[in-house]
């Protein structure tokens, strides 16, 4: 009788662990191509949820967010933090411009075929952009990015297995 005890209480204990791991670093499915090359369709990712707890957001990171309207909220999307609170973004030669400073970024797909005039950043909101920027639905589309909106940083590919990988943030 002890030992199915000991059992019970082990068990409760492992799904405990596995609860709070599970709501700390949830997982994502990819279902787009917005971030190819470094992210692709099907692949599947870990969420850093308390990242943002002991951090502050940086241009670079790749993130996990609830869009605002047009777009459906049940749906997630997973994009790069381009442009941060009282910045100005602007897109203009095939390039992406933060306060008059061009940003190199040679992580992406191909260049940008879109301009778009420039956009200052609203305190506690972020400017987002995919990789694959010419088939992105992101900021340039909808606008700037609600802090409340993030779920949290792109940590790891998961799946397929031959694609385990941290996901890096870029560094400029």
């Amino acid at each position: 009788m002890r030992i199915l005890r000991e059992i019970g209480i082990i068990c409760l204990a492992a799904l405990a662990i596995v609860a709070m791991i599970t709501l700390a670093f949830p997982r994502y499915g990819v279902n787009y191509t917005c971030m190819l090359p470094n992210i692709s369709n099907g692949e599947r990712i870990v969420l850093d949820k308390l990242h943002y707890h002991f951090s502050g957001i940086e241009r670079g990171e790749v993130i996990v967010f609830i869009p605002p309207p047009p777009n459906n909220p049940e749906e997630k999307f997973i994009k790069r933090v381009i442009g941060l609170p009282g910045e100005t973004i602007e897109i203009k030669n095939g390039s992406v411009y933060i306060d008059n400073t061009l940003l190199e970024e040679e992580y992406l797909l191909e260049p940008i075929d879109y301009d778009m005039a420039p956009v200052t950043v609203p305190d506690n909101e972020y400017f987002v952009l995919g990789d694959n920027r010419n088939l992105s639905n992101d900021s340039h589309r909808w606008g700037t990015l609600p802090r409340e909106n993030i779920t949290g940083k792109a940590w790891l590919v998961y799946w397929p297995l031959n694609h385990l990988r941290l996901i890096q943030s870029a560094h400029y």
